[in-house]
């Protein structure tokens, strides 16, 4: 296991060397979000393959951890490329702080360590060799994929809000987005309950409550809603604050009158 573990570590961290060297040149760093978010789709089959586990869960595991990886990254991969050459708020925040490519070369290689740590349940899972699988994987299994509807269903929701140009600076409040200001964050949360619920099954799977804590942690206090709330206060002020006043921030929840 720990030669594979490293083997995946080395694939990330060329990977993202690679993806800091196009982001240098085309001067857009946002690339490391897709980046980021394609990585399980390369360790998770690797791992599967490789794995000595039972056949039916490391890649029941793989194609639900595939199929999140890829749908996430392409619609990142797609909104960069759609605003490029204007890069994303976030990545400016950091320019001002981080002169020069040095720095984000060590914090692309942090990411590529981090795709290695949520790519653990996808490692341990495919090292699990009881036949069938247990309720509590089924459960995680199940979680993962309900949660991975509904995170495509908010971000659907929004682009259609986007796409049309009678609500140019409004707020979305459509479909999910009515009872949740980040309803999109809270399923990509909940992905990765699902994947911590599944790896439980698996011997050490219980470290990888690691995956949905950090995710949580980002997604409230990193690079998520602390981020975009204030760039939304820039740019649609008072709606935005009446927003905020009446709609829960991350869990769905019913609007305050």
């Amino acid at each position: 296991m720990l030669v594979l573990l490293l083997t995946g570590l080395a694939i990330a961290a060329v990977a993202f060397f690679l993806t800091w060297c196009i982001s240098v040149k085309i001067k857009n760093y946002g690339l490391l979000d897709a980046a980021w978010s394609y990585g399980v789709a390369v360790l998770a089959p690797i791992y599967a393959w490789q794995g000595p586990g039972d056949p039916v869960r490391k890649w029941a595991a793989c194609a639900i951890g595939v199929i999140w990886s890829v749908r996430l990254g392409s619609y990142i991969l797609r909104r960069v490329l759609r605003h490029h050459p204007v890069e994303d708020a976030r990545y400016q925040t950091l320019r001002a702080r981080w002169p020069g490519p040095g720095m984000f070369l060590v914090f692309f290689e942090l990411q590529a360590a981090l795709v290695v740590v949520f790519s653990l349940p996808f490692l341990f899972m495919a090292h699990n060799p009881a036949p069938g699988l247990r309720a509590i994987e089924v459960l995680g299994l199940a979680t993962a994929l309900l949660a991975l509807g509904g995170e495509s269903l908010a971000d659907a929701q929004m682009k259609a809000f986007q796409a049309n140009p009678a609500n140019r600076g409004q707020v979305c409040q459509a479909g999910l987005w009515r009872y949740s200001r980040h309803p999109n964050y809270f399923f990509e949360f909940l992905v990765w309950i699902g994947f911590f619920l599944a790896a439980l099954g698996s011997p050490w799977g219980w470290t990888t409550a690691v995956c949905p804590l950090l995710m949580r942690h980002f997604l409230l206090n990193v690079t998520g809603i602390k981020i975009s709330e204030a760039h939304s206060l820039k740019s649609r002020g008072a709606a935005y604050r009446e927003y905020q006043r009446t709609t829960s921030a991350f869990v769905p929840w019913f609007r305050k009158p």
